[in-house]
């Protein structure tokens, strides 16, 4: 007997906003936001999913949307899901939840998606004190393909991924996130750096409810102003998984969740066509809607037996995630390095960021050489399938990081001279980023279905 079609449980229109959706959205982690519906062992099911911003980014020529994008939004969830077993036992705390991913893409109708810089004063970003001015590349998919007008000569295979996936946390862990950040962000922001600059974000998002979504509980009830001064933004990657943007976890893949509430309640969102190792542009991935097709096995009692807590409850604990077979493959990299010594040639101290920091802006450097802005080469580091690694933090005072780039994604021999097997490329001069000038407009031309080209 051929296989089941997978039981959609949370569709989504492209056209309405987040809110108006038939199943309501949610942009917050709590343990008493209701869930949207049941899913048993064992069963196949399709989740889908908006955009991180619930369709806030335009497929225009303009970068005034990330310019003046409002982060209280971040991120629309698809979910509350609870996870019973073939018997109708729902999960239960201390239970490990493992979700495979047997599918996943773009909605059907919008096969496109956006990489973006943030302005300084509006987020920043990892390299936000050499590009400061908000950004955006708009990405069109063919097939396992994305291309964009704004970084011609580049085609690669996305690694398609859901940027966040997670159970929801009990009210003992929600406590201790909410305390642990808070004591952070009382933190004089002049003792804590990122590679030596002050960003413009805050240092941890405290709860608001400014833009606060949270599923079935109506807005400006007693219980919806209770839970939405509790609720934890959904920024950071924690114990119950979250916003981890792992770029390999694609088909075939296997998350272990653990369950901190009856049912689990697992949500998922912030889907990407493709991203690079750290997402460094901070709107770094390729960004879009999308779906995701799924099946849960309940472990009962795994926490204890597969998670060592790092902590001082057994609740510090964190996911295990299993690769997929499926990934683009390469057989050429060029790989840049960087060690812990900063752009003032400031040493520092067996610290990973500075390096990773130091490799991308050696790779920008290089690429750059071949006819591309800095701007569009950041952004392409943030969202093709490169890879970082942290290749040495042993050996005192130098950290060392490395960043890997497939060849094969460019249309031009990108390798030093002397080991290029045909001519060297020409210098080209290539059109500008979507950018926030007064027209917004580029000198780019537009193809048959009326889509931008270079």
């Amino acid at each position: 007997m051929a296989p089941l079609t997978p039981r959609l449980v949370v569709p989504i229109d492209v056209k309405k906003q987040p809110w108006e959706q038939k199943i309501p959205l949610h942009n917050r982690w709590h343990p008493d936001i209701p869930p949207v519906a049941d899913v048993t062992e064992g069963e196949l099911f399709r989740v889908e999913m908006v955009d991180w911003t619930g369709g806030r980014v335009r497929d225009d020529n303009s970068a005034d949307d990330i310019k003046f994008m409002d982060l209280t939004i971040t991120h629309y969830l698809s979910g509350p899901l609870r996870i019973v077993d073939t018997e109708g036992v729902p999960a239960s705390p201390g239970d490990l939840l493992a979700v495979e991913i047997c599918n996943l893409g773009p909605l059907p109708g919008d096969e496109w998606g956006y990489t973006a810089i943030f302005e300084r004063e509006n987020g920043g970003g990892f390299l936000t004190d050499h590009f400061p001015r908000a950004r955006k590349a708009i990405w069109y998919f063919e097939g396992i393909y994305a291309y964009s007008p704004q970084i011609p000569g580049v085609r690669f295979p996305g690694l398609t991924h859901p940027g966040i996936i997670g159970t929801a946390p009990s009210v003992e862990l929600l406590n201790i996130w909410n305390e642990r950040e808070k004591r952070l962000a009382e933190t004089s922001p002049e003792t804590l750096k990122v590679c030596e600059v002050l960003h413009q974000r805050p240092l941890a998002n405290l709860p608001t409810p400014e833009n606060c979504l949270l599923g079935k509980i109506q807005k400006g009830t007693t219980e919806w102003h209770k839970m939405a001064n509790e609720a934890a933004r959904t920024i950071p990657g924690r114990e119950n998984g979250g916003n981890c943007d792992i770029k390999n976890l694609s088909r075939g893949s296997k998350v272990y969740l653990p369950v901190f509430v009856e049912g689990a309640n697992l949500s998922t969102g912030d889907m990407h066509f493709s991203q690079g190792d750290g997402e460094v542009s901070f709107c770094g991935a390729i960004e879009m809607s999308g779906f995701l097709e799924l099946k849960c096995e309940i472990i009962r009692g795994g926490m204890k037996e597969y998670l060592i807590p790092v902590g001082p409850t057994p609740l510090h604990v964190n996911p295990i995630f299993e690769i997929g077979p499926v990934e683009p493959r390469f057989s050429e990299w060029l790989v840049f390095e960087g060690i812990s010594v900063d752009e003032s040639g400031k040493q520092h101290f067996l610290d990973a960021s500075v390096a990773y920091k130091r490799a991308v802006l050696n790779a920008i450097e290089y690429l750059s050489r071949f006819g591309y802005s800095k701007e569009q080469v950041y952004l392409l580091l943030s969202c093709c399938p490169c890879e970082g690694r942290i290749s040495g933090i042993v050996d005192s005072p130098n950290a060392v990081a490395t960043l890997a780039i497939p060849t094969a994604i460019f249309d031009q021999d990108i390798r030093p001279k002397h080991l290029r097997e045909r001519p060297g490329p020409k210098l080209i001069r290539l059109p500008d980023l979507l950018s926030c000038s007064n027209d917004g407009h580029l000198p780019v031309t537009q193809d048959q279905s009326g889509r931008s080209v270079p």
